[in-house]
């Protein structure tokens, strides 16, 4: 069976207070960074998948993301899904995902 990594991000939705993203904008002039704006925190899974396909591989963790990884109420999870090498290295982006 075909093996594919999965990358899930995570992070509030629009309009949902992000302190953390707050906190990390406000510390970089200090830092010496400058002409950054609207950060936005979050969290980024990576997992490996056995399905049949690009597309049932991309359900899979759809579904995964919707009931474990993320809050649905206030935050979003974007999904990526590519194939990986027969060694398991290495990313080919998925045919059919997207």
């Amino acid at each position: 069976m075909p093996r594919f990594e999965a990358l899930v991000e995570v992070q509030l939705r629009p309009g949902i207070s992000d302190p953390a993203g707050a906190t990390i904008e406000r510390a970089l002039p200090a830092l010496g960074f400058s002409g950054l704006s609207a950060v936005r925190a979050g969290k980024a899974f990576r997992l490996h998948v056995e399905a049949a396909g690009p597309d049932e591989a991309r359900n899979l963790v759809e579904a995964l993301s919707s009931r474990l990884l993320a809050n649905p109420v206030i935050e979003e999870a974007a999904v990526e899904v590519f194939e990986l090498g027969r060694s398991g290295a290495g990313q080919v982006p998925a045919q059919g995902a997207g």
